[in-house]
């Protein structure tokens, strides 16, 4: 099991502005970060093993964040909803 480190303060400020309905999306994408923070997809292709990922959330969200192995903890970098 995985835990989600307090996010950075920019991802803090768009989780707040999350519409209503994205909340409970975001919320089952971190219960899936969890337990498995690999699923994302990597955020540079071009390094596939690589700890910065992306996973998608509700119809328009995306949630780009680092998996720190060592301390089996997600650090949330970015949350985005279009």
């Amino acid at each position: 099991m995985y835990t989600i480190t307090p996010p950075d303060p920019l991802a803090e400020e768009q989780i707040a502005a999350l519409p209503t309905e994205a909340v409970r999306y975001l919320a089952e994408v971190f219960a899936l970060l969890e337990t498995a923070p690999w699923t994302g997809r990597p955020a540079n292709p071009a390094s596939p093993d690589g700890n910065m990922r992306i996973i998608s959330f509700g119809e328009g969200g995306l949630v780009t964040y680092l998996v720190l192995e060592p301390q089996r903890e997600i650090y949330i970098l970015r949350v985005q909803w279009v």
